[in-house]
């Protein structure tokens, strides 16, 4: 029994893993405007650092520009700084009103440098869930060792460690496929 709840942990584990990546490749910029593009970006409101989205309304204009409409008028300056500041290379405009954020086109050889950042991603991402296939595996032998389990079960429940890290691998690479397909198109 002990075994599966180590099976069972690890599974939660992994699968949070995937969500982190999910998160991470969200925020790398493809040619098309989507509102959680700004979801990172911290503006200074009244002294602590606080996301786009608690104090202003992300919406997509078209598909090459954001609109950012702030609940408190004079907050324009500090989003539009943000912005401006954020390592997403965005030149927002103050409209009075609110501040229209245009995305540029993405050049073929920014897009081949965003591939590469996704792959070391991906990679990480790869290394985190086999390195919680390795300390799953090595509770196995711990229990094997303390005598809580036989040495079939042991082999048993390495052998669905293996089968539910393939698993969480495969993932990876067909979320890295979707963002490459959606990066390279144009």
């Amino acid at each position: 029994m002990e075994s599966k709840a180590v099976i069972q942990a690890n599974r939660e584990k992994m699968e949070k893993s995937i969500e982190a990546f999910k998160v991470v490749l969200s925020k790398v910029r493809t040619g098309r405007a989507h509102p959680g593009l700004l979801d990172h970006v911290l503006v200074d409101y009244y002294g602590s650092p606080t996301p786009i989205g608690q104090i202003a309304n992300v919406t997509v204009l078209d598909n090459r520009a954001l609109s950012v409409s702030p609940w408190e008028r004079n907050m324009l300056t500090a989003i539009e700084k943000a912005i401006r500041e954020s390592d997403l290379g965005l030149n927002p405009a103050n409209m009075g009103e609110l501040i229209r954020v245009p995305l540029p086109a993405l050049t073929e050889e920014r897009r081949k440098e965003l591939i590469k950042v996704i792959k070391s991603e991906v990679e990480q991402a790869k290394v985190t869930i086999r390195n919680l296939r390795r300390d799953g595996n090595e509770s196995f032998k711990k229990l094997l060792k303390d005598k809580l389990i036989s040495e079939d079960e042991d082999r048993r429940a390495q052998d669905e460690m293996q089968k539910i890290t393939d698993k969480f691998i495969a993932d990876i690479d067909k979320i890295f496929t979707e963002k490459e397909k959606e990066i390279l198109t144009v």
